[in-house]
C-alpha cells in the first residue's frame, strides 16, 4: 500500500525575493527547470499520467496488468467479439499497439481471438471467463487506484477537474476528427 507523502518543508531564505504564487506547490528550494516545466500542460499530464500508474501497479502488483491491459478487458467485456480496429477506435489505440496488447492478453489466456468469418483479414477478440474473474476481481483495486490519484483535490475541485479533462480530450478528439 502506498504511504502518503509529507509536504515539503519549507525553508527559510535571506533574502528570497520569489513571489509565493509563482512556485509549483511544495517546490523547495527553488529550481528553474521545475519552474519551467511546471508551466508546460505536456509536462504536468505526462507526470500524473506516471503516478497514477504507479498507484495502479501498486495496488494490483499482484496481478502482472497493466492499466492498458484493464482497458482493453474492460472494452471487450462490454462489447464482445470486437475487430481489432474497433478496440483500436474505443480506446484511442494504434494498429500496433492494439495488436500487441491483444497478443500479451492472449498469452495470458485472458482474451481469445478468431478470424473475421466475414473478413478472413481481420481478427475478432473476446473477454475469456479468466479474464472476465480478473476484472471483477481488480475491481476494488482499479476504482480506488482511481480515487486516490485525484485525492489531494477537494470534491467540488475533483468534478471541476474531471469535467475540464474531458472537455480538453473532446475538443481534441472532435479537432482530429476534422482533419
Amino acid at each position: 500500500m502506498m504511504t502518503k507523502r509529507s509536504p515539503a518543508r519549507k525553508k527559510k531564505t535571506v533574502g528570497a525575493t520569489e513571489p509565493e504564487a509563482a512556485k509549483p506547490p511544495g517546490s523547495e528550494p527553488f529550481n528553474p527547470l521545475r519552474e519551467v516545466m511546471w508551466r508546460r500542460p505536456g509536462f504536468l499530464i505526462r507526470r500524473l499520467t506516471q503516478i497514477g500508474q504507479a498507484i495502479f501497479f501498486d495496488l494490483c502488483k499482484s496481478e502482472s496488468i497493466t492499466p492498458l491491459q484493464v482497458g482493453m478487458l474492460t472494452a471487450l467485456s462490454m462489447n464482445p467479439w470486437l475487430d481489432q480496429k474497433a478496440i483500436g477506435r474505443e480506446l484511442s489505440l494504434d494498429r500496433t499497439t492494439t495488436a500487441e496488447v491483444l497478443k500479451r492478453l492472449a498469452d495470458k489466456g485472458l482474451v481469445e481471438t478468431r478470424v473475421n468469418p466475414d473478413d478472413r483479414r481481420s481478427r475478432l477478440s473476446v473477454i475469456t471467463k479468466d479474464g472476465l474473474n480478473l476484472i471483477n476481481d481488480l475491481q476494488e483495486s482499479i476504482h480506488r487506484s482511481q480515487e486516490l490519484l485525484i485525492e489531494p483535490l477537494s470534491p467540488e475541485d475533483r468534478a471541476v477537474f474531471m469535467k475540464l479533462l474531458a472537455q480538453l480530450v473532446d475538443a481534441h478528439e472532435k479537432m482530429e476528427k476534422r482533419e
